[in-house]
Formats: C-alpha cells, sequence, structure tokens
C-alpha cells in the first residue's frame, strides 16, 4: 500500500497535496522548477509560479521572447518539479506545451498588481540590459503612457498550459524506502504504476 492514497485522476491527487502544502505553511506552494530544452537537445531550467491547474493541465505565464518562451515554441516539451521540503514530497510532470488564448491570458493579466503589468510591458525579457537605468527609464515610459488608465494585455506576454502525459508523486520515507507513483495519460485514461524508490 502507498501511504498516501490514489485516485483515477491525478490532478485531484496532485489538488490534495497543492492544499495541504498551503496549509501547512510551505512558503509559495505554487513555486516549481520548469526544465526546457531547445530542439537539438539543450537543456535549460528556472522556476516560474504555477497560476492554474485544472483538468487540462498546468498553467504558467511569461513574455514570448523570453529563453523559455522561445524554447517551448520550438520543441514543445517540458518538465515540472515542485519540491516540498518540509512535507517529503515531490511532484514531476511531463507533457506537451500550447500557448493558451489572449482571452484567458488577458483575465489573469489583468488581476495582476498595476506594477507587475506595467514591469510586463517595460521588460524584454531574457535579452542583455546594458544597466538597470534603462529598465528604470523604460518603466517610467510606460507609466507615462498609460497613466492611470487601463493596461492592456501586451502582445507579447500570456500563457502556456503543460498538458501532462505522466505525472509522479514522490513521499518520503524512513530508510529512504521512499514512495513512488507515476501516472501515465493513455486513450482510456490514466495508468498507475508504482517506481522503486
Amino acid at each position: 500500500m502507498f501511504d498516501f492514497s490514489t485516485p483515477a485522476d491525478p490532478i485531484e491527487l496532485f489538488e490534495e497535496w497543492f492544499a495541504h502544502a498551503g496549509a501547512n505553511g510551505i512558503p509559495m506552494p505554487e513555486a516549481v522548477a520548469l526544465a526546457t530544452s531547445t530542439p537539438d537537445g539543450h537543456p535549460s531550467v528556472r522556476m516560474v509560479l504555477l497560476k492554474e491547474v485544472d483538468a487540462r493541465g498546468f498553467v504558467f505565464f511569461t513574455n514570448y521572447t523570453s529563453r523559455k518562451a522561445k524554447e517551448v515554441d520550438a520543441n514543445p516539451h517540458a518538465a515540472l518539479c515542485f519540491h516540498w521540503t518540509e512535507l517529503e514530497r515531490q511532484v514531476r510532470v511531463t507533457g506537451t506545451v500550447h500557448r493558451i488564448g489572449a482571452t484567458e491570458s488577458d483575465a489573469y493579466f489583468q488581476s495582476r498588481p498595476r506594477g507587475s503589468r506595467i514591469g510586463a510591458w517595460a521588460s524584454r525579457q531574457s535579452t542583455p540590459l546594458s544597466d538597470r537605468g534603462v529598465l528604470e527609464a523604460k518603466v517610467a515610459e510606460v507609466e507615462e503612457r498609460f497613466g492611470e488608465g487601463h493596461i492592456p494585455l501586451p502582445p507579447f506576454w500570456g500563457g502556456y498550459r503543460i498538458e501532462p502525459a505522466t505525472i509522479e508523486f514522490w513521499q518520503g520515507r524512513t530508510d529512504r524506502l521512499h514512495d513512488r507513483c507515476v501516472y501515465h495519460r493513455s486513450e482510456g485514461g490514466w495508468r498507475i504504476e508504482r517506481l522503486y524508490p
């Protein structure tokens, strides 16, 4: 037996673990490592924030000119790794990546603090910056452009959804005899498999 339940739907289990992490004081349980790679196999990884999860997959947002966006646009395969140290829990996700629609991206963009919306317009994410003064001048320019009015969704910014092919749950146990359970997506739903620690 696993020391955690294994429902037929892994999203249900993820939501249970995610809520448990938040309820137990884990700082920023939505922080997740996102791994991408170029078409010729050069990997990169960085922390992003999970902003939505449902039956369709896991959503994060970024500038479409960023390195991660360029990599997933060219090679739409990615992996996520959540690690909640205090709970000895980890969740790994692999799958394909797709841009979400502008309407959905705008709904999230408008929920961000005004400063973050201005920052999205001002930043040319992942491109060289000669000094911070250039960025600050760009922020001032954007603030003047929009004033106190509506800040629209930038055409170069939005969300991506990772549609999971596998989701693995890892629970730490004594003597490093951990529990590992991986869900594999199939035409009929999800197949569950146990792994050696």
